[in-house]
């Protein structure tokens, strides 16, 4: 009785020794893990560096007392704080023409800085999509490459009237070698995206306070405007420096 030589199962040669539709599985699949790793990476190191300018921003914004200091104080910020500011003086100088109506400026800016809260909120969130698509499907992706596998292996068993475990072993290892990979593929993709969401869910609570901070000049600098024309003094919506007179400066 001849031995049969030995069979290596090592991932490696699974690899090489599957079919071309379960090798292209398990190539999408590999291709699938390195996207996610590489997300996670970048996400990493932009949501960090976002955070970081946003603090900045923030004290910046708390030790302002008008809202023309928050836009001199935040102008190097390449955080969207500096774009806050602007929007709220951009529509502080439209509405220079209507006096008298602080609380429709008001709600005016605030309408505006919502719809720039909720677009950083979008832009934080690109690119995590991918991992939500990537965990959800990987499995289903694997357990199609096993499937496949272990159809044509049972079909060459069929062919060549082989019983024999020996024959089937190695088939239905490299078929199943195409779930582990859906697996592998799919647990990082989720943990990292759950991770993600909480530090971009974190980035949006710092956005928020900035624009709270934000809606506290505008109406600090409304308040003095108001007192000063109680007083008899004749003071212009869009006259900002002389808030700054009143601020102390």
């Amino acid at each position: 009785m001849t031995d049969l030589a030995p069979i290596s199962f090592s991932p490696w040669d699974m690899f090489l020794n599957a079919g071309p539709v379960v090798r292209c599985v398990m190539i999408l699949l590999a291709m699938a893990s390195l996207l996610t790793w590489t997300i996670f990476i970048a996400k990493s190191v932009e949501l960090l560096r976002v955070r970081l300018k946003l603090h900045k921003a923030e004290k910046a914004l708390e030790e302002a007392n008008t809202l023309d200091l928050g836009e001199e104080w935040t102008r190097g910020n390449s955080s969207i704080a500096h774009t806050l500011v602007m929007a709220a003086e951009t529509e502080r100088k439209r509405s220079a023409d209507i006096p008298d109506d602080s609380e429709g400026l008001k709600e005016r800016i605030v309408l505006h800085l919502e719809r720039l809260e909720a677009a950083e909120g979008r832009r934080l969130l690109r690119g995590t999509g991918v991992l939500a698509t990537i965990g959800a499907t990987s499995p289903f992706i694997g357990l199609f490459g096993t499937v496949w596998g272990i159809m044509t292996s049972f079909t060459g068993i069929a062919a060549s009237k082989a019983t024999s475990l020996a024959v089937v072993a190695p088939g239905i290892a490299e078929a199943l070698l195409a779930t582990a990979l859906g697996l592998v593929a799919a647990i990082p993709a989720v943990v990292i995206y759950n991770h993600l969401a909480r530090q971009t869910a974190s980035c949006r609570a710092q956005v928020a306070d900035l624009t709270a901070l934000v809606m506290r000049l505008v109406s600090r600098d409304l308040g003095r405007m108001q007192a000063l024309t109680a007083s008899g003094q004749v003071v212009r919506l869009g006259a900002s420096r002389d808030s700054r007179s009143v601020a102390g400066e």
